[in-house]
């Protein structure tokens, strides 16, 4: 009989790293384990990494000497695309017992035996080139919102990153397969299902199923009434999925957007597929077709290379731009990248100083978009908030919005009238209750 009974999770990341957890969950909670938060004292500590997120090894050290001071005799697992890229950086961790690459992480219920050996823990790792499985997730927990995975790996292999060589090649089940984690999905009393992915727009691979098609199957299931899309790539961003869309009650008129420059010259530099005209043109269509609709933007700054003039070029075409929000990302060296062949690295000080140029501009596009929503009519699905007495909710076009907390509103969808904006956001009268939107 197994030793363990109680399992605590810690996730690192991105969107799907969060399905991809609740998944691992999942096959614990079959296998007879309870799921228990991380500050108490499980029997094995699950830690899912993520390679993006810059200090990844500190990160990693200091959440095993926290599961560690929880429980000194507990099982450590480390998963996820750190483990994939680093496996023998954490090995060599104190307190870890094992590490799990790209597709062991879901077989981790047959290494729960595994101890470390010599001080060093024991690693499952295959190359990720034989990484081919596509593994269906969903996150779960929360009652309004679930992060549906479509799509995993890339193809592109960007200069700057190292997705591919975490996540390997772009994969997926056929739309079938995708429909029946869907109906899951809906089965859970979820209102609204983000899909989410590595390069979404990539589904299918240009074989006989594609993206758009995926959206058009899926907005044909019952028990969700709302999909949003996480991110999509510009130039897979076809006419055909922003005219679905705008005419889909289902899918959201909510787009996130990389652009991670606004000079051609740098986006040829980082192995970007299109150019800043293709952009724009993207930009134009939702907007035209959905002038309400809310669009975000990621952007990387300091790339070697990016001189000021370079910069200013980002900035002049963010500006020129109709969008609501940027996502800013200050570049950072990762190692098997392309990018560190490119002389002429920008100081890091530049780099923070560029950084907060940027995150200004964000909020000034932010707050003009509020304010462009001032007037307008929207649904508001509810759910808890982390403020005491108060609860929050998002429109279709992800304009927040708050209120006192009632709970038989949480996960129920409320017409709201957008008036005003105050110190704190934007106030709302709502056409049944007053409430307020927020920044």
């Amino acid at each position: 009989m197994n030793p363990y009974k109680t399992v605590a999770f810690h996730t690192l990341g991105c969107k799907l790293n969060f399905s991809e957890t609740s998944t691992i969950a999942r096959l614990f909670e079959e296998g007879g384990y309870a799921k228990v938060g991380f500050n108490e004292r499980p029997d094995i500590f699950v830690i899912n990494t993520c390679s993006v997120t810059d200090h990844a090894d500190k990160k990693c050290r200091n959440l095993v000497r926290r599961a560690k001071s929880k429980n000194p005799d507990a099982f450590v697992a480390v998963v996820g695309c750190y483990a994939q890229l680093k496996p023998d950086e954490i090995a060599h961790i104190e307190g870890v017992n094992v590490v799990l690459g790209a597709n062991e992480k879901f077989n981790i219920l047959e290494y729960l035996d595994k101890q470390p050996t010599e001080g060093v823990a024991h690693i499952e790792n295959g190359h990720i080139k034989e990484v081919k499985d596509f593994i269906p997730s969903f996150s779960a927990g929360d009652r309004t919102r679930t992060f549906l995975k479509v799509q995993d790996g890339c193809d592109y292999f960007c200069s700057f990153c190292t997705i591919p060589l975490a996540r390997g090649r772009s994969r997926n089940q056929s739309i079938a397969e995708t429909l029946k984690v869907a109906h899951e999905v809906a089965a859970t009393g979820v209102k609204e299902v983000v899909l989410t992915g590595v390069n979404i727009g990539d589904f299918g691979q240009g074989k006989d199923e594609s993206f758009f098609e995926l959206c058009q199957a899926l907005d044909q299931v019952d028990g969700i009434e709302r999909f949003r899309i996480s991110s999509i790539e510009p130039n897979l961003l076809s006419d055909d999925i922003i005219d679905f869309v705008a005419a889909s009650k289902k899918f959201v008129p909510h787009f996130h957007i990389p652009l991670q420059s606004g000079s051609d010259e740098m986006l040829t530099a980082m192995r970007r597929r299109y150019l800043t005209p293709l952009y724009r043109e993207r930009i134009e269509r939702i907007k035209s077709k959905m002038p309400d609709a809310c669009i975000g933007v990621d952007v990387i700054l300091g790339f070697p290379g990016e001189t000021e003039e370079e910069f200013m070029k980002t900035v002049d075409f963010l500006k020129s731009l109709d969008i609501s929000y940027l996502h800013v990302f200050t570049y950072s060296e990762r190692a098997n990248t392309t990018a560190l062949r490119i002389e002429d690295v920008i100081p890091m000080q530049v780099r923070q100083e560029r950084n907060k140029i940027l995150t200004q501009l964000s909020l000034k596009k932010k707050r003009a978009f509020y304010e462009s929503q001032i007037g307008t009519t929207h649904t508001v699905l509810w759910e808890a908030s982390e403020d005491e007495g108060m609860m929050h909710g998002f429109t279709e076009n992800y304009v927040k919005v708050e209120q006192a907390f009632d709970e038989a509103k949480i996960n129920t969808t409320e017409m709201v009238s957008l008036d005003a904006i105050s110190k704190t956001g934007l106030v709302s009268i709502g056409l049944e209750a007053d409430m307020m939107v927020v920044d």
